[in-house]
């Protein structure tokens, strides 16, 4: 159990604080068979995800020709948020998202939101998030997205607050190592598509169903 206060907690989004279903499947699909008529040749699917296979492809296709491997990156990062924005259209903020972030507020907790999606799609979901947290950094806004925690700790810079005293919270594996990265501490919630044991053993110090009853937890803990 963790004694300190938290002064701080920022928050993934998609799976997190809002049900956006984004077929990432899809996604390197549309990437791959763009890239396949930049190199001339099939390309499998890599376990990697969409965004990091971009920059790999990229790489590639530069050794041939510099131009147009900036046009590739155009292109494919077109196609990658037309896919958000089209999930993002179907999406929704969780029920209890507004009152969570309110509540915290009152309480003295700055909050905050890192994402690998776009700036659009995210605020097309929380038009008013600026009402309710003092941090927003989507992809287009660090150099190196999370897992880097770069993308954490420019969020922590903008909070004000120390690595020591903030809590990352996310769905997915990779948003506890993004914290455990960055030197905060760690949340898992149940409500994106990974389990209690993939979370547990990518070192979350917490894990809840869902941001409210992590709440709940830390409340009564009375760390924040």
């Amino acid at each position: 159990m963790h004694n300190e206060r938290i002064e701080a907690i920022v928050f993934d989004f998609d799976g997190t604080l809002a049900e956006l279903h984004i077929d990432f499947l899809a996604m390197k699909r549309h990437v791959g068979a763009l890239a396949e008529e930049y190199l001339q040749t099939r390309l499998p699917l890599p376990p990697q995800p969409a965004l990091e296979w971009l920059e790999n492809l990229q790489r590639e296709i530069r050794k041939n020709d510099p131009s147009l491997a900036n046009e590739f990156q155009r292109r494919a990062s077109s196609l990658i948020m037309e896919l958000e924005l089209e999930a993002a259209d179907r999406g929704s903020l969780f029920p209890f998202t507004r009152r969570i972030l309110a509540i915290l507020s009152d309480r003295g907790v700055k909050t905050g939101i890192i994402t690998r999606n776009c700036e659009k799609a995210v605020t097309k979901v929380f038009p008013d998030m600026g009402g309710f947290c003092s941090a927003f950094l989507a992809r287009e806004h660090v150099l190196r997205v999370k897992p880097h925690p770069e993308h954490l700790h420019r969020a922590l810079e903008k909070l004000m607050a120390a690595p020591a005293a903030a809590l990352m919270v996310g769905d997915h594996p990779m948003d506890i190592q993004t914290g455990r990265s960055a030197g905060t501490l760690t949340a898992g919630v149940l409500s994106g598509n990974s389990s209690r044991t993939d979370l547990i053993a990518s070192g979350a110090h917490w894990t809840a169903s869902d941001c409210e009853e992590l709440l709940n937890v830390l409340i009564a803990e009375k760390i924040v």
